[in-house]
């Protein structure tokens, strides 16, 4: 009876192993400074994105620095003390709302930032307490099933959706390349299930796909939960079903099966009457 099907974005459409691509100074911080706070910072958080920094950092072998006080904001980025200084890495939201930088500070990059974006990439952007140091890159790129298992789907006529906390010039990018018309962008983690409650609400069967922690609830909340089976173990605990091999067109198989088997049901009811 699904109609929807929800594919998280990170790890279910994509590979979830993003790589950093780009490093861009906006003062006087070279290239190699910025990686080191960066990557200090993000050594501490449990974000795919995080991990693309810290593995960049280590490959170059750029030395990481100790740090205090650190914070995660979950939907935005982190924050954290280097050397008696206060630093942030996340994104638009947390810059303007969280440290207070002038918007007009973070207008002054929106070319850089808008030129990333459309090409697919994520932007984090590195800040002290009174002025951005810089931008970092990071692109993910889309599995190689994901194309045939969307469009595979549209054709049996379900509606395909992708959910994720990217902002919208970066989330359509990935959803063109996968083919996805309908596109829920700058959802924070929490606010998942609150988006799949929302499709329900038109009277319509949901399935949610993803993988990670914070997908758990939106698995929950779906009439039908599918977790990839490279996930979490809470994402894997929640879905009803789970694909193994991490394969997307078994999505496809799993609803073409349900639909044989309730047909084979009401065969063997009407030879049994």
């Amino acid at each position: 009876k699904v109609k929807v099907i929800v594919f998280d974005k990170t790890g279910t459409l994509t590979k979830g192993k993003p790589e950093v691509t780009d490093i861009l100074s906006a003062g006087l911080t070279d290239e190699e400074e910025i990686m080191t706070i960066a990557a200090s910072l993000e050594k501490l958080s449990e974000h795919p994105l995080a991990d693309a920094i810290v593995k960049y950092a280590e490959e170059e072998t750029i030395p990481l620095t100790e740090v205090q006080n650190f914070r995660a904001i979950p939907g935005h980025g982190v924050e954290g003390v280097l050397n008696g200084k206060k630093y942030f890495v996340g994104n638009r939201k947390l810059v303007i709302d969280f440290v207070g930088i002038d918007s007009v500070a973070v207008e002054k990059m929106e070319r850089k930032i808008r030129k990333l974006e459309e090409s697919g990439k994520t932007v984090m952007i590195l800040a002290s307490e009174h002025e951005i140091l810089g931008l970092v890159a990071v692109a993910d790129t889309i599995k190689e099933t994901t194309v045939e298992a969307v469009r595979k789907l549209q054709e049996r006529g379900l509606e395909v959706y992708m959910i994720t906390g990217d902002n919208r010039r970066t989330a359509e990018a990935i959803a063109r390349q996968a083919g996805i018309k309908n596109v829920l962008a700058e959802v924070l983690p929490e606010e998942k299930a609150n988006e799949v409650k929302k499709l329900q609400g038109t009277g319509l069967k949901v399935a949610m796909v993803g993988d990670g922690i914070n997908d758990a609830p939106a698995l929950a909340q779906a009439d039908l939960g599918i977790a990839m089976g490279s996930g979490t173990d809470v994402a894997m605990e929640t879905g009803g079903i789970v694909i193994i091999k991490n394969d997307l067109r078994d999505v496809l198989t799993a609803i073409d099966l349900s639909r044989e088997t309730m047909s084979k049901i009401k065969q063997n009811m009407f030879f049994a009457l």
